[in-house]
């Protein structure tokens, strides 16, 4: 595909199949996705209809990684296929001008072939250096030709058309020298060999495919993050089978083989560590830098490099399930779908390309029936024709988005489609769900107060002994803490767990507790510390009580703390005008507690799962755009609901599923990086379509001549075909600007 028109006719052209749902054709990638009903279609029918419309196709299974290696590949093979055509051309091109304009700057010609002395030669010898250039650049020709049969013309069509109505005018004047010369009519002589137009169309054809190397070598570093990416797939790995380690393809190992890695070597696919301690790059995936401790009960991530130690694990995820699987495949499909804005130029190259064919003729006969020259009038039209190619207005969108999307897949960000990247731009709030979103998911020890008899340590050791023998998530805060202080914990003897009150048991043949007030207090007089645990309570940690048979011993607070960037990312998102709300299931007072240390504009406490999508409606119908941020397979109905869901890529696999963005280091403050993303690409769409309708409005009346009675400015079909091919180039290198917006 050459241009926008090309991309809107395949697009056409396949969506009118009886089955077809759904289609979307990238310019950039020279790729369509399709949903369609398979009962009533099949791929060859796609295939077919593509290739009915003029163009070739090939299916890919969209599970397969080596989807995007093959377009890279073909993008690198395009790449140099055109690099060769430019220098075929330019070897022609060279003597060609040499020839046509050297005498115009004072440079000798041989008097063989002279404009003076032997007009007819000097004609023909253009003629023949024409006809190599036109049959290297002959794709323009039959595409361009082709499409126009069918009615719906391109970019091809337009450079067809111009360089041909050149190349047949030169023809023409080369039969009036001829006749000129038989009749002896220098006039006509003279005036026909300074107006031959054979370099024109040469040039024009030369200086295109020069724009679409050029073009084409941007296009590649846009995909960089996708190359880079595939690059780094390991493929081969260790395995043991039948006793023995073997070394076999990547792709070639099964769930429960027991892979092994040394340091150096990169993980071939997802697993869990069996043996020894490593630490791990996983930068790769999660673009973040700082290597990972990975020990027994890990799990290891495909394409991460194991840096230190030998590590041992059994294969858990292979093929296209793997992280680096799914990630190369979000990041494609990403590439290639499209940004609700790019429906503008969509709509724009439909009837594009005929208008301007409208345009040049037009212009044309006007500027004859105002008395102009025949070859004045052509040039006009000619000009016209090559400046409008609307190479710039399909690439606008398309290019912007794979830089933005592989910036943020550098950044541990996976934006699945154009249309989440656009939507993040536009966000009025944030909802973050609580647990494991902005807190860490894991309850720590905050408070330890000694009452009586105990110091601190002597307090966290009979809570952790007691709390050893339960089961309950709250009783791992308190084993951490005594693992942390390396304490010995007393053997405990007839223990008995009370189910949503507390455990008991003997210490030391001493009677002891741990557990809430009203647990303890059913013995115990706790009125004296009620102050204390209001005090614990309401900084949003739970309170356990520790006592023997008589007295309380202490009181511990326990809390879900938050995540380290927590506070920064809400602090930002306020400054960027977002409001901003947290959702959790805790009591209100708890719930205002959290709000007020993580700094929320609002929060909804106490929402049952099954009514956190009822919230973000609510907040929909307020008339905001509305994000959610959560991880549990009960925020996955709230993250479809909104208009962005971010998914924490630690979540379940509902929660990620349902998400329109990964956050694959599990930050929150990656939402603010991914909205300033958004911004930056959406602004960067823009100032391309800007670009390229200003440079078609502008470029197309100075082309038709419309300043020349005022100004006397016209535009050569050099100069038009020189200007076309630095707007296609503009558009890329701007949108390539992105890979340096600070985030």
């Amino acid at each position: 595909m050459a241009c926008s028109a090309c991309a809107a006719h395949v697009e056409k052209s396949v969506q009118k199949l009886d089955g077809m749902r759904e289609v979307s054709v990238n310019l950039l990638t020279n790729s369509m996705s399709v949903e369609f009903d398979e009962k009533r279609l099949s791929s060859q029918d796609i295939i077919h209809a593509v290739q009915e419309a003029g163009y070739s196709a090939f299916w890919v299974q969209p599970e397969k990684t080596e989807s995007s290696s093959t377009r890279i590949d073909y993008v690198a093979k395009e790449q140099q296929a055109l690099k060769k055509r430019f220098i075929a051309s330019l070897i022609f091109l060279v003597p060609l001008i040499y020839l046509s304009m050297g005498s115009m700057v004072g440079l000798p010609l041989p008097l063989s072939i002279s404009i003076d002395k032997n007009p007819l030669l000097f004609a023909f010898a253009q003629f023949i250096l024409t006809i190599p250039i036109f049959i290297i650049n002959g794709k323009f020709f039959t595409n361009g030709f082709r499409a126009l049969g069918k009615l719906v013309p391109t970019m091809d069509s337009l450079v067809a058309i111009g360089s041909s109505a050149a190349f047949i005018y030169g023809i023409y004047a080369l039969v009036r020298i001829y006749l000129g010369l038989k009749q002896g009519d220098w006039e006509l002589v003279s005036q026909f060999s300074h107006n031959l137009f054979f370099e024109s169309g040469a040039t024009i054809l030369t200086l295109i495919t020069l724009g679409k190397y050029l073009e084409a070598r941007s296009k590649r570093r846009t995909s960089d993050a996708l190359s880079k990416l595939i690059d780094s797939a390991p493929e081969t790995a260790t395995v043991t089978r039948f006793g023995e380690e073997v070394e076999i393809p990547a792709e070639e190992v099964v769930v429960g083989d027991m892979v092994s890695i040394r340091p150096g070597q990169k993980i071939p696919v997802d697993g869990e560590v069996t043996e020894g301690i490593s630490a791990v790059d996983e930068s790769a995936i999660t673009g973040e830098s700082i290597p990972v401790t990975k020990e027994p009960g890990d799990t290891v991530i495909s394409a991460s490099i194991n840096k230190t130690g030998y590590l041992l694990f059994r294969a858990t995820k292979v093929g296209a399930d793997t992280t680096f699987s799914q990630i190369v495949k979000l990041l494609e499909e990403a590439s290639a779908s499209k940004a609700p804005i790019a429906r503008l130029a969509d709509r724009v190259s439909r009837v594009f390309v005929p208008t301007v064919i409208l345009i040049a003729l037009i212009s044309t006969v006007a500027w004859l029936l105002f008395g102009q020259s025949f070859e004045f009038a052509l040039s006009i039209g000619i000009s016209v024709l090559i400046i409008s190619c609307p190479c710039a207005l399909g690439l606008a969108t398309p290019v912007a988005i794979m830089v933005g999307t592989g910036k943020g897949a550098e950044k541990g960000i996976l934006f699945k489609s154009g249309e989440a990247l656009e939507m993040g731009s536009k966000l009025d709030a944030v909802v973050f769900d609580k647990t494991g979103t902005v807190t860490k998911g894991e309850l720590r020890v905050t408070d330890i107060v000694p009452i009586r008899d105990l110091d601190e340590n002597g307090l966290l050791k009979i809570a952790a002994s007691l709390e050893a023998y339960s089961e309950h998530p709250i009783s791992k805060a308190a084993l951490s803490r005594a693992e942390e202080k390396k304490l010995s914990l007393y053997p405990v003897s007839n223990f008995v767990a009370v189910p949503g009150k507390g455990v008991s048991g003997e210490i030391v043949e001493k009677q002891c507790k741990i557990g809430n007030q009203a647990y303890i207090s059913e013995n115990i007089d706790t009125t004296a510390i009620d102050d204390l645990l209001f005090s614990i309570t309401q900084q949003g940690k739970t309170a356990l009580l520790v006592a023997d048979d008589k007295k309380v011993l202490g009181v511990i607070g326990v809390a879900d703390v938050l995540k380290p960037t927590s506070r920064r990312a809400v602090d930002e998102l306020k400054s960027m005008g977002i409001h901003t709300v947290m959702l959790t299931g805790d009591y209100r007072l708890t719930a205002h507690a959290i709000q007020k240390e993580l700094g929320a504009d609002q929060v909804i406490a106490e929402v049952l799962p099954q009514d956190k999508d009822k919230a973000i409606q609510e907040l929909r119908q307020s008339g905001m755009k509305v994000a959610m941020v959560g991880d549990g397979i009960n925020d996955a109905p709230a993250l479809a609901r909104a208009d962005l869901g971010f998914a924490m890529s630690t979540g379940t696999d509902v929660a990620v599923e349902s998400a329109d963005v990964v956050l694959m280091k599990n930050d929150p403050h990656d939402v603010v990086t991914a909205i300033r993303l958004s911004k930056a690409t959406l602004k960067n769409i823009k100032q391309n379509l800007f670009w390229a309708f200003f440079y078609n409005t502008i470029g197309i009346p100075l082309a038709a001549g419309i300043f020349y009675p005022i100004l006397g400015w016209t535009l050569s079909p050099t100069f038009a075909a020189i200007a076309m091919s630095l707007s296609s180039i503009t558009v890329v290198l701007n949108a390539l600007r992105l890979k340096r917006v600070l985030l």
